[in-house]
């Protein structure tokens, strides 16, 4: 979502008339998207606007911008600092031209960019709203709208089906800082992917907090995440379709589950967070389900669509978590058998139910020691699925260029490394040449590591 919300405002600054440079230091608007489901994460934004603050104390002009659910959760406490021009909410995106433009005619400083964007924006700004507005239609704006991806984006696009969360789990910022549940008209979704497909784009990603809750209604018929997943794979130019996240329900689980073994275009990849395994901590998590339910979900999803990859979330450390909780965690990443996991040590966000009725309790070295420990568990399960890829024939998009890819140029050819993803989200690194970003190639696996394959295009 975050990546979705950053491409929406370069493209709409872009088109304003602005500029990209690689270096803050360069730049006359510095924006940072923030989020706030980690203390950490709030915490590298504070550091970033102490940084900004000196910098501001020899060039005044600059205009510093704090975007996303940061944004929207401390407000008035940002709007104070020092370094801050602009504070922009996640639904405030579709007006970034006209707050960056405001902020920077109230510095009257930097003219040659404050014309640039000046000159545009009467037009462009009833133009972007138009867009927006049409994009999502009538009865769809509450969600901000999505411009043209950057083609950096290699093939690929988000798109929001939904936004917010109903859910309250007790240790979740997000339903106050993206709002209430509502769900975009399937309409406006499929128009949206349309113009996607036409300008180049193989692969879509539905995105919604809790995405396989998406429900619309329409008279009598009521539209589910099963509907969006046909209606999307009959769009000429779509060749993938990617759902994320799930939240572990019955609800529309078989309608969803029989779409994607039906549908070739709807790859076999499904992220479903548990975030625990012991039934004791997931009632403290407000989560509504037990660890033997979840399991019969994953049960459910391997034997209707076939070479199903799943990946899930977990936190450690959570306040009251005993050894015996962690433990039933371990085994339930055991039984699970996961692609991947992501997972995090446990930290209190303000105004969150745990934050509110649940102290802290585990210590910080015993979080540590249990999120290595989970970490090396999943790590031995993503090496031993890993491992079946070998020798194996692969169908890849490409990405573009890795990481590495100027310390990785291939034996014969010069060529670089590039990274793309198979159906299933497993990560492939080969080299070849960078035209390819964006397309569709075939690769043989020669080597594995838990989180990677390494092959050879064939």
């Amino acid at each position: 979502m975050n990546k979705l919300d950053s491409a929406i405002i370069e493209v709409s600054l872009r088109e304003a008339g602005c500029q990209f440079v690689d270096n803050a230091k360069d730049a006359d608007v510095v924006l940072i998207n923030t989020c706030s489901v980690r203390e950490h994460a709030e915490q590298r934004v504070w550091s970033h606007l102490g940084n900004l603050k000196h910098t501001k104390e020899t060039r005044p002009e600059l205009v510093v911008g704090i975007i996303g659910c940061m944004a929207q959760r401390l407000a008035g406490e940002l709007l104070n600092h020092p370094a801050v021009d602009i504070v922009c909410g996640p639904a405030q995106i579709p007006q970034i031209t006209e707050l960056v433009t405001k902020a920077i005619n109230e510095k009257q400083k930097n003219l040659a960019v404050t014309e640039n964007i000046r000159r545009k924006t009467p037009e462009y700004q009833t133009d972007a709203l138009e867009k927006f507005e049409a994009s999502y239609g009538i009865e769809d704006k509450q969600i901000p709208g999505q411009a043209r991806l950057p083609r950096e984006y290699g093939g690929q696009a988000f798109v929001n089906v939904m936004r917010g969360c109903d859910n309250f789990c007790s240790y979740c910022v997000v339903p106050y800082v993206r709002g209430p549940e509502v769900s975009r008209p399937p309409a406006a979704i499929i128009e949206q992917i349309k113009k996607l497909a036409d300008r180049g784009v193989k692969q879509i990603t539905l995105l919604g907090q809790r995405v396989n809750s998406y429900k619309y209604i329409a008279g009598e018929k009521i539209y589910c995440l099963a509907n969006l997943l046909q209606m999307a794979s009959d769009i000429k130019g779509i060749e993938w379709i990617k759902f994320i996240t799930n939240y572990p329900s019955e609800e529309f689980f078989d309608q969803i589950l029989q779409v994607m073994a039906d549908l070739p275009k709807v790859c076999n990849y499904l992220h479903i967070p548990a975030q625990s395994g012991s039934d004791k901590i997931l009632r403290a998590m407000n989560r509504h389900y037990t660890a033997s339910q979840y399991l019969e979900l994953l049960e459910k999803a391997r034997a209707v669509v076939l070479d199903i990859a799943v990946a899930g979330d977990f936190i450690v450390g959570f306040p009251g978590e005993t050894e015996e909780d962690f433990q039933a965690t371990v085994d339930l990443v055991k039984k699970a058998k996961y692609r991947n996991c992501f997972i995090f040590k446990y930290s209190s966000r303000p105004g969150t139910n745990a934050d509110k009725k649940l102290q802290d309790s585990v210590p910080a070295e015993v979080k540590q020691k249990r999120n290595s420990e989970l970490l090396a568990v999943q790590e031995r399960i993503s090496d031993e699925l890993s491992r079946d890829f070998l020798g194996r024939g692969v169908k890849v998009l490409v990405e573009g260029l890795s990481k590495k890819a100027h310390l990785n140029l291939a034996h014969a050819g010069g060529e670089p490394q590039l990274v793309g993803r198979t159906a299933e989200d497993w990560i492939v690194v080969f080299n070849g040449p960078a035209s390819l970003a964006g397309q569709f190639v075939k690769a043989k696996i020669t080597k594995t590591s838990p989180l990677t394959l390494f092959g050879e295009l064939t």
